[in-house]
C-alpha cells in the first residue's frame, strides 16, 4: 500500500467510514493510481438503438398495486445545491408556491399510499450535511415513518486527494473542505455497510425504486413497478430521449467486448469523442438517474464483491476551495449510481417521457419549474400543460445564485406560450410578464425581440 493510500485510510477509519466504503475508496485510488481516467473511448463502444418504452408497457391495476406494495422508495438528498448559492440541502429550496422539494417528494408518497394502501416506505441518503435541517422538516408528517425501516441513512465522504503528491490534501483553514462525497455511487457500499436490505426483506419489501432528490417527476409509478418485477431483471435503469439542453448529460451505450449495456458519463470521454457524445442522434438516451432494483439479487452482488462493485471512476479534477481557484488542485475519485447497470448482467432499460426527467441543476430549470409550464395536482406531481418545456438560459453572473435569482424575478413569467427564453442582461422581471416565442433580453438593457414577445 502506497503512502498516499495509507494515509487516505488511516483518515477514513478514524472518522468512522464503514468497511465497504473504505475498500471501494481503495479501489478507486488504485485506479487513479495506476493513471487510469475512466475514459470510454467512443470506439469502444455502439449506440442503443432502441430501448422498451414505457408507454407500450401494460399491467393490471391488481399486479400494479401489489408490486408497489413490496417497493421502497430511496431518494438521494445529499447535495447542498453550492452551484446555485445555497448552504442548506438542495431539497429544502422552495420548488412551486410555498412547497419545498422535500415536501412535494413526501406529499408525492402520502397520497400514493392513500390510493393504493401501500406501505411504500420512503428513505433518504443524507449527507452529515443536509441530515439535521431534513429531519426537522420531515417532524412535520409524523405519519411518514415505516416501523422497522430507518428513514434515512448517511452517505460516506471521501479524503480529497492532491494532484501533486497523491496524499490526502491538507487544508487547516477549512478542514471540512478535505473531504468530499464519493458520487452517488456510494449508495451501493453505504447499502453493504447497514442493515437496511434486511430491514427490508423482513417487512416483504422485493424492489428499491432510487432517484435524485431535486427531480420531481421521478415518483415510483406502480405501472412501471409492476412490468420491473414481471421482468425478472436484477437492475432497470429509466432513460429519455435527449435534447439539445442536455447533450451532456451522462447516455446509454453498449459495451462492444461483451454487450453489456453501460453509462458514459461527459467526464468520462476523451477530447476527441465529445462531437460523438453531443451528437443526439448517434447517442439517442439520456440516463434520467431513475433506477429500480431488485433487493434479493443486489444482496447477493454485494456479498460477491465485499460491498465494492468496481464502478467505473470518475476523476473529477478540482480545487479544494471550490471558491478559490488559487487553492490547492485536487481529484476527487467518484462514481456515478447509473453506472451500476454494467455490474448487472441481464440489467434493462426503459424509455421514459420527458414528465419522468425534470431536475433541477440551475436555475434555468427552476425557472421552469416554478412557471405555469408546469401544473401540479393534488398527488403533488408536476405535469407538463404544454407539449414541451421551453429552453431557458439565464445570465450566470446575474442569476446563477438563487439569492440573485429571486431579487430579479419575484414574480415568475409567464412561460406557457415561449418556446426559448434568453437572458443575456442584468434584467428584472416585473408582475404580469409574458414570455411568447423566442425571446432573447440583450446586454446593456436593449432587448432583442424580433423572434418573440415579452408582454
Amino acid at each position: 500500500m502506497s503512502k498516499g493510500l495509507h494515509t487516505a485510510v488511516k483518515k477514513m477509519r478514524e472518522a468512522g467510514m464503514g468497511a465497504s466504503a473504505i475498500r471501494s475508496f481503495e479501489h478507486a485510488y488504485g485506479e487513479l493510481e495506476a493513471g487510469k481516467t475512466g475514459i470510454i473511448p467512443e470506439a469502444s463502444i455502439d449506440p442503443v438503438a432502441a430501448v422498451v418504452r414505457a408507454a407500450d408497457i401494460e399491467a393490471s391495476d391488481d399486479d400494479a398495486h401489489s408490486t408497489l406494495a413490496q417497493t421502497a422508495v430511496i431518494r438521494l438528498n445529499g447535495g447542498l445545491g453550492t452551484s446555485m448559492g445555497l448552504a442548506k440541502a438542495k431539497t429544502l429550496l422552495r420548488a412551486r408556491a410555498d412547497k419545498t422539494f422535500l415536501q412535494l417528494i413526501v406529499e408525492q408518497i402520502m397520497y400514493l399510499r392513500q390510493q393504493t394502501g401501500s406501505l411504500l416506505p420512503l428513505i433518504f441518503m443524507n449527507s452529515f450535511r443536509t441530515r439535521t435541517d431534513c429531519q426537522e422538516q420531515l417532524a412535520s408528517y409524523p405519519d411518514l415513518p415505516v416501523s422497522g425501516i430507518p428513514q434515512d441513512f448517511i452517505q460516506n465522504a471521501v479524503p480529497k486527494i492532491s494532484q501533486e503528491t497523491l496524499a490526502p490534501v491538507e487544508w487547516p483553514a477549512h478542514p471540512g473542505l478535505e473531504w468530499c462525497p464519493p458520487g452517488h455511487g456510494d449508495i451501493y457500499t453505504t447499502l453493504a455497510d447497514s442493515d437496511l436490505l434486511p430491514s427490508l426483506l423482513e417487512r416483504g419489501i422485493k424492489y428499491l425504486f432510487v432517484a435524485n432528490g431535486d427531480n420531481l417527476g421521478a415518483y415510483p409509478d406502480a405501472r412501471i413497478a409492476a412490468w420491473f418485477a414481471k421482468s425478472d431483471a436484477p437492475f432497470m435503469i429509466e432513460v429519455t430521449k435527449r435534447t439539445p439542453a442536455d447533450l451532456k448529460g451522462g447516455h446509454l451505450a453498449r459495451r462492444k467486448s461483451d454487450g453489456q449495456l453501460i453509462l458514459r458519463e461527459i467526464a468520462q470521454t476523451a477530447p476527441e469523442d465529445i462531437q460523438h457524445f453531443t451528437d443526439g442522434s448517434r447517442h439517442p438516451y439520456l440516463n434520467c438517474n431513475n433506477l429500480w432494483l431488485a433487493i434479493k439479487p443486489l444482496q447477493e452482488r454485494l456479498k460477491e464483491t465485499s460491498g465494492v462493485l468496481q464502478l467505473p471512476l470518475i476523476r473529477n479534477e478540482k480545487t479544494v476551495d471550490p471558491t478559490n481557484p488559487a487553492s490547492p488542485k485536487v481529484y476527487q475519485l467518484e462514481s456515478a449510481m447509473g453506472a451500476a447497470v454494467e455490474r448487472f448482467p441481464g440489467a434493462i432499460a426503459l424509455e421514459v417521457g420527458r414528465d419522468r426527467f425534470i431536475p433541477v441543476k440551475t436555475t434555468n430549470d427552476l425557472l421552469v419549474l416554478r412557471s405555469d409550464v408546469y401544473d401540479v395536482g393534488e398527488d403533488s406531481i408536476p405535469r407538463l400543460t404544454i407539449p414541451e418545456a421551453p429552453i431557458v438560459m439565464l445570465n450566470k453572473k446575474h442569476f446563477g445564485l438563487i439569492a440573485d435569482f429571486e431579487q430579479r424575478i419575484p414574480d415568475v413569467p409567464s412561460l406557457r406560450e415561449a418556446n426559448s427564453l434568453k437572458v443575456e442582461g442584468d434584467w428584472t422581471f416585473a408582475e404580469g410578464v409574458r414570455v411568447i416565442g423566442d425571446v432573447t433580453l440583450a446586454d446593456q438593457g436593449h432587448p432583442a425581440t424580433a423572434r418573440g414577445v415579452l408582454t
